[in-house]
């Protein structure tokens, strides 16, 4: 496998240097894009659809941006495959259109980036694609990436995708090649952008606002939890990472800011797992002259409005449960939350009968 790969990056320097040879510099220094994969998608879609493509069928010009994620050549043509943050699109090179550039197509792999331009089509197949009239390398992919096998029905036109890099460990520990070659994983950053995105809009539309508390602390507090610690030193003096945003935010809330609220990273020095990293990101709010009945009330209507906002739905299937976030949430007591799950009525229980049910030893008595 080391020996493999070996070759591949040594078979990729050599084209490198072919282009170099042959007067072209393999890392560009700015290209203009006009269009992402999905606008030029539907570019072509809206002129057909209001019956505007030209004599050829085409809409366009565009120029487009992104990764070479698969190369199919048939002599004097060869099809493509260009992804960028929105999606992928297909391209279309001919020897006829390109002339002598055609020949360059040689020395590109997958993983290179390429800008191209040309007019937007619609293939036998039904497959919205670039006619590229001309293209650019933008950065040789020397290192290759793992993406998985790809096959495409011959039928239906529907790709098949199995993952060459499946491996959890190194997928985290080399985020960037879990991005390229995982859509999905990418759709996840989308995603969680547009939720702190709403989150933020729905706080300001309430009257809060939003501030910055200090990262380093003198003092730690607001959670348990063990803090990371530094050292201050033109003060001479151990700080430590915050655990949690709650003390400086109500000394706000003292200061007359009557509503707060902060989207930050907190830091705390424990255990770890693929779910649990010891920095992560919290979003914490405070309001004066309101109970825990209006925290509630404002914290359902947030957490229902984000997943109608990002999902476009408040029922939900994971993992074989349907999840539903439509208002009303079921109030539960302390109490009678304790007395449901373990059986226990914390008014009247004894420190050892919650000490055996805490320690799982015996069963609770009936309620």
């Amino acid at each position: 496998m080391v020996e493999e790969a070996g070759r591949v990056v040594a078979d990729r320097l050599q084209k490198l240097e072919a282009l170099r040879s042959g007067g072209i510099e393999p890392y560009a220094y700015r290209y203009e894009v006009t269009h992402s994969t999905i606008a030029a998608r539907a570019l072509f879609e809206a002129a057909e659809t209001s019956q505007q493509l030209d004599e050829a069928g085409e809409a366009g010009p565009v120029r487009l941006g992104g990764r070479l994620v698969s190369l199919r050549s048939h002599g004097r043509t060869l099809f493509a495959d260009l992804a960028d943050r929105d999606g992928r699109i297909q391209l279309y090179f001919r020897s006829k259109d390109l002339g002598e550039r055609f020949s360059l197509l040689d020395h590109l792999d997958i993983g290179d980036w390429l800008g191209v331009e040309g007019r937007v089509f619609r293939t036998r197949m039904g497959e919205v694609t670039v006619k590229v009239s001309g293209f650019e390398l933008l950065a040789k992919s020397v290192r290759p990436l793992p993406f998985g096998k790809e096959e495409v029905d011959a039928d239906t036109g529907e790709r098949r995708v199995h993952h060459g890099f499946t491996d959890i460990e190194q997928r985290y520990r080399q985020r960037y090649a879990d991005l390229a070659v995982h859509r999905e994983v990418r759709e996840v950053f989308v995603l969680r952008a547009k939720v702190v995105r709403w989150l933020r809009h729905f706080l300001d539309e309430r009257g809060f606002l939003e501030v910055e508390t200090p990262v380093l602390q003198p003092l730690y507090g607001g959670a348990a939890a063990r803090p990371f610690v530094t050292h201050h030193n033109a003060l001479d003096m151990p700080l430590y990472l915050r655990i949690a945003d709650e003390l400086y935010l109500k000394r706000l809330l003292v200061g007359g800011l009557e509503r707060v609220y902060e989207i930050g990273h907190d830091f705390r020095n424990e255990g770890m797992d693929r779910t649990h990293n010891p920095e992560f990101t919290m979003l914490e709010f405070y309001q004066a002259y309101a109970d825990y009945g209006d925290m509630m009330a404002l914290t359902e209507a947030m957490v229902a409005g984000v997943v109608e906002h990002c999902l476009g739905t408040r029922s939900l299937q994971r993992y074989g449960t349907t999840l539903d976030f439509t208002p009303p949430f079921r109030r539960v007591s302390f109490i009678e939350g304790i007395r449901e799950r373990a059986g226990l009525d914390l008014r009247t229980a004894s420190d050892q009968e919650m000490r055996r049910v805490l320690l799982g030893r015996v069963e609770p008595a009936e309620a």
